[in-house]
């Protein structure tokens, strides 16, 4: 090899590593941190209430004071099978409501 093939050999930069596991970790781990505190911080409570909200639609019954998502405060008079009939006024006026409205039970009857 001549003078120059080695001075020129010396002087070519190296080629860069292939980057490895550790550092495609680290450049994931900001997205992955960002996920699952979107989870914690958003989704979870969401399903949690959403659950709570199933289980107290399916304990409805004939004589529950609720209010609806259109703030009409009724107690129901008899539960159908896609709808309550409620009672909404002193003077026994009543109407029909689909299931999926009632946003909140306000009390619950004691009967058992």
């Amino acid at each position: 090899m001549t003078k120059i093939s080695v001075i020129l050999a010396q002087a070519a930069p190296a080629t860069p590593a292939a980057p490895g596991g550790a550092a495609m970790l680290m450049q994931m781990a900001p997205l992955v941190l960002m996920f699952a505190a979107m989870y914690f911080l958003l989704i979870a409570p969401q399903r949690k209430k959403q659950k709570a909200h199933e289980k107290m639609m399916s304990e409805l019954k004939a004589g529950d004071e609720i209010i609806t998502s259109g703030g009409i405060h009724g107690v129901i008079s008899s539960v159908r099978d896609d709808r309550y009939v409620v009672r909404i006024g002193d003077n026994n006026t009543k109407v029909e409501i689909a299931k999926g409205f009632v946003s909140a039970l306000v009390k619950k009857t004691d009967a058992a």
